[in-house]
């Protein structure tokens, strides 16, 4: 009998030691979450201010092209031949 004192003992000691590591677990698992969600905003935080960053960068580089093309028209004129006759000899290959 005294065995089996002992061994209820060391189960009911066994199933409170997973309680607590499932709890703390659980704990975690929610911290975890937490941090996702805060890393997910910061990212998505980022993303928007990358994208502003490059869409005015791509609205500044159109109007110098813009400015270059009024002040230099026959320039592009040939630039943009050109380019079209290596862009049709590299597409022929």
């Amino acid at each position: 009998m005294a065995e089996t004192k002992s061994a209820s003992a060391q189960s009911s000691s066994a199933r409170t030691q997973t309680e607590t590591a499932m709890d703390d677990l659980a704990a975690q698992v929610a911290a975890l979450r937490e941090d996702l969600a805060k890393l997910s905003q910061s990212i998505a935080a980022v993303g928007l201010g990358a994208k502003s960053v490059v869409a005015e960068e791509a609205e500044e580089i159109t109007e110098r092209l813009r400015e270059r093309v009024r002040e230099e028209p026959l320039f592009m004129v040939a630039a943009a031949a050109g380019i079209g006759y290596l862009i049709g000899l590299l597409s022929r290959r």
